[in-house]
């Protein structure tokens, strides 16, 4: 079976890996907390949403390699696109809350 080597791909995967490293982090490091009071800490600590988009970006990082290693261009393209949103996003939260 041949994988696929598009764009939209590269935007799910780019999209889905930080929601999954996000829940996987909070798991990891804040499991003590209740979820909602998670998000309020998020909301209070901006330098903890800084933080926090590094290890979410981390499998994106990893998954965007792989594809430009196995010659899938498009994809890592689309998991670039949806990276830098997902930076820039941070950043503007940071700043601007």
């Amino acid at each position: 079976m041949k994988s696929k080597d598009n764009y939209l791909l590269g935007l799910f995967i780019g999209a889905i890996l930080p929601v999954l490293s996000f829940f996987g982090y909070y798991y990891w490091k804040f499991s003590l907390f209740s979820f909602n009071e998670f998000i309020e800490l998020l909301s209070q600590n901006k330098s903890l949403v800084t933080a926090l988009s590094i290890p979410c970006l981390l499998l994106n990082i990893v998954f965007f390699t792989l594809f430009i290693n196995g010659r899938k261009d498009k994809t890592a393209k689309g998991i670039f696109i949806i990276s830098i949103i997902y930076a820039v996003s941070a950043l503007l939260f940071k700043f601007l809350s």
